[in-house]
């Protein structure tokens, strides 16, 4: 895969949550209770020992290869490196590769550490696995279709006047001089590329609807 495990690569069109809704959580050690009363959640997790749980989750399914995508600076192999400040986005992103479904993604910001997130996601994906341990493994890849990972969003096309090169607020005469203009320069007979004299007839035919 060449999905880049250094800047964060978030999903195309998934939802990200705002920095002032993230909270805080509690993926350390197991609870255990304190010899003067009460409980003790323990540590909090380590960026490894996160990294580990994923890759455990996903080892179980049968995935090997893996891509976790952080704001952390990464080690030797690959992986995120442990004992770093904690960056302003701590969203991450599991990606892996399927030999049947091509490449999946899930992706969790809903916490202030980015230990906490990858610990959200292994969590996730052991609950998706109980759907298969108790049979239902058709409903688990209809599940798992939802995290196929998305291609780039199609760049919007310019506005028309920015196609024909002129004002929104020319006359008509000028915006009708300017398409014949850039119709006859793109024009695949005269050696254009097909694609741009397309465009430049859907702007025309946009300017013609906005002015009707």
């Amino acid at each position: 895969m060449t999905i880049p495990a250094y800047p964060l690569e978030w999903p195309p069109g998934w939802k990200r949550t705002p920095e002032h809704q993230r909270t805080t959580a509690r993926f350390g050690k197991a609870s255990r209770a304190r010899a003067g009363g009460g409980w003790d959640y323990g540590r909090q997790l380590t960026i490894a020992e996160a990294v580990g749980r994923v890759r455990e989750q996903l080892a179980r399914m049968g995935i090997c290869d893996l891509v976790i995508s952080t704001n952390l600076q990464l080690r030797l192999d690959g992986l995120p490196k442990s004992g770093q400040r904690e960056p302003g986005d701590p969203g991450a992103t599991v990606y892996w590769l399927t030999a049947t479904a091509g490449t999946r993604c899930m992706a969790i910001d809903r916490y202030d550490r980015v230990a906490d997130n990858l610990a959200a996601i292994a969590a996730t994906l052991d609950a998706m696995r109980a759907i298969e341990r108790h049979g239902g493994a058709a409903i688990l890849d209809r599940a798992f279709t939802g995290f196929a990972a998305l291609p780039p969003p199609v760049a919007a096309e310019a506005p028309w006047y920015a196609v024909l090169d002129v004002d929104p607020g020319d006359m008509h005469e000028v915006v009708e001089r300017a398409y014949r203009y850039t119709r006859s320069e793109h024009h695949p007979d005269r050696g254009g590329d097909p694609a741009k004299f397309d465009r430049v007839q859907r702007a025309w035919n946009q300017y013609l609807e906005q002015r009707a």
